[in-house]
């Protein structure tokens, strides 16, 4: 076990060129709602946090990197900034030209047994990614946070994955099919075979009735959030699988046109808009589909950014009006697979047709 080499993709790979760059940099700057620097907002870091195999490890910031064993405060090694510097430059050029799914940087790996890391992600139980205790200037305190790190080195990465838990069911109403029609929809191939089904039995008079979520845990998730959040996104699904957009902007707005809640409107009370972010948000900081949702971040801090050109900003809980709007600007829906999934195919319940459709949620490169 302590021969095995590290691999990983570019996603897992960008989480320790993080750590070696805030540690390197000594500063974590903020986002504004198109990605770019805000240089005058800052949290310096004071250390970082980690949970490894061999125990709890601290690395405290100051004029050396100090690696401190979490549990007896003793320093085990003292190294130069200057070392951070180099290997985090390095990384970064590795995983941008890398080639293969997964990969290893000997060097790099190294490097982090010397240091006490022997694993990419620190504890791959929890939403956070990264845990850092930074300088808060607006209270003076040191607060520890948990921060979800997305990155743009490699394939865009998702904020909600999917999962049987993620599929939506609806009630098919004012259509009558014979089994050789059922079978005809069900057996439409191709890249948007879900698309192609759902526009013919709309085709055929068919409209899709929210029924309800496969998974109670994720309704009601979404019911604590808001209880019409269901129905929203019931709404938003349908759309994206008639073929009338992907971006959660794109169709945010297509349902604020339709107001499928009828919602009174007339003093431009942004409902959709502030629901969705809100959604947007708790799936970010902690909430999943298959765990119950109890309000509480894990992501405490907020989430870090690797752009593709290498930059790490974050968006702070503080940041919140910046952090939201990224996040609608930069998410969109897409089709995971079916048959995995176990939707998008008409079936029967007590003489009644129904059709399931799968909500999965990745931020747009």
């Amino acid at each position: 076990m302590e021969n095995k080499k590290i691999t990983g993709n570019r996603g897992e790979w960008s989480e320790i060129y993080v750590f070696f760059k805030l540690l390197a940099d000594g500063k974590l700057y903020a986002a504004d709602s198109n990605l770019k620097k805000i240089s005058d907002i800052f949290y310096p870091i004071i250390k970082i946090l980690r949970d490894e195999i061999r125990g709890k490890w601290e690395y405290y910031r100051n004029s050396k990197i100090y690696v401190i064993n979490g549990e007896t405060s003793e320093t085990i090694r003292e190294i130069p900034i200057s070392d951070f510097k180099k290997k985090a430059k390095f990384l970064l050029k590795q995983i941008l030209k890398s080639k293969g799914i997964t990969f290893s940087v000997p060097p790099i790996e190294q490097f982090m047994k010397s240091i006490e890391c022997s694993t990419l992600k620190a504890n791959p139980q929890q939403k956070r990614d990264i845990t850092i205790v930074v300088h808060d200037p607006r209270t003076g305190f040191n607060p520890i946070l948990g921060f979800s790190i997305k990155s743009q080195l490699g394939s865009a990465s998702t904020l909600l994955n999917a999962s049987r838990g993620t599929n939506f069911v609806y009630k098919l109403e004012d259509v009558h099919l014979n089994k050789k029609q059922i079978n005809e929809i069900n057996n439409i191939n191709g890249r948007s075979k879900i698309k192609m089904r759902v526009r013919k039995i709309e085709q055929l008079g068919g409209r899709f009735r929210f029924s309800g979520l496969e998974n109670e845990i994720f309704k009601l998730n979404l019911q604590l959030i808001d209880t019409i959040l269901p129905v929203i996104i019931s709404e938003i699904l349908l759309d994206y699988y008639r073929g009338e957009g992907n971006s959660m902007f794109d169709l945010t707005n297509n349902v604020l046109k339709r107001n499928p809640c009828n919602y009174n409107l007339t003093e431009s009370h942004p409902f959709y808009e502030y629901k969705i972010k809100n959604i947007l948000t708790d799936i970010a900081l902690g909430m999943t589909s298959t765990n119950v949702w109890n309000g509480v971040y894990d992501a405490t801090g907020g989430i870090i950014i690797v752009r593709d050109d290498g930059e790490v900003l974050c968006y702070h809980i503080y940041n919140r009006n910046e952090f939201q709007d990224y996040l609608l600007k930069n998410t969109k829906l897409e089709t995971p697979s079916s048959s995995r999934h176990n939707f998008g195919k008409i079936y029967i319940e007590n003489s009644e047709y129904f059709f399931k459709l799968n909500l999965q949620i990745r931020f747009i490169k």
